[in-house]
Formats: C-alpha cells, sequence, structure tokens
C-alpha cells in the first residue's frame, strides 16, 4: 500500500526557516519517476513549488528561487524542502506528490505552514 506521509511545518517568524520532509512507503524507490512539492493557500488554487527527479534534476517556482531548496535521500525514500527567509505569503497547506515511472500520482494530507508578522 502506497503512502506518502509529509512532516516538518509549523509556525515560524517572517525571516526564519523551516524543513519539510515527504516521506513515501509501499514501492521500490526506483519506482519512483519523480517528487513534487505542491501548496495551497485558503481561497487560491494549488501550485507548483519545487519537484526533483530521480535522477535529481530539480525546478523551482520563480517566487521560491534562493529561498528553497529540494533534495532527496534515496536510501530513506524521502524528499526535503529546506525554506529560508519565509515571507507571510508563504503561508500553506505545503502537499507532497509521488509520481511513479507508471505516471500514477500519490498524494499526501498536506502539512500547514505559518509564518507570522
Amino acid at each position: 500500500q502506497v503512502q506518502v506521509e509529509e512532516s516538518g511545518g509549523g509556525l515560524v517568524q517572517v525571516g526564519g526557516s523551516l524543513r519539510l520532509s515527504c516521506a513515501a512507503s509501499g514501492f521500490i524507490f526506483s519506482g519512483i519517476k519523480d517528487m513534487t512539492w505542491y501548496r495551497q493557500a485558503p481561497g487560491k488554487q494549488r501550485e507548483l513549488v519545487a519537484g526533483i527527479t530521480f535522477g535529481g534534476s530539480t525546478n523551482y517556482a520563480d517566487f521560491v528561487k534562493g529561498r528553497f531548496t529540494i533534495s532527496r535521500d534515496n536510501g530513506k525514500n524521502t524528499v526535503y524542502l529546506q525554506m529560508n527567509s519565509l515571507k507571510p505569503e508563504d503561508t500553506a497547506v505545503y502537499i507532497c506528490k509521488v509520481g511513479s515511472s507508471d505516471y500514477t500520482a500519490y498524494w499526501g494530507q498536506g502539512t500547514q505552514v505559518t509564518v507570522s508578522s
């Protein structure tokens, strides 16, 4: 049974940092094509934040370039999102999507990030 579980969210002040984790289980990691972080703020559409492929290629939304870094640990089937210089507009539920090699998408439940000014 495939599971995707995020952790690491919380309340942080403007300019602070958080590291989110996304752990995938229930399938062989080499069967993962990519892992992507999205976020959704109240009343707004879900938007892509950053992604990383099995081969290590990364992509970022313009609004996080230079502030957020995505990385992965193949041995732990986990992807991380290091978020620095956080702004109030970064407040959202951060959701992890795992894309398998057969092009099936698996979504986690999300973790809340709140940046206070």
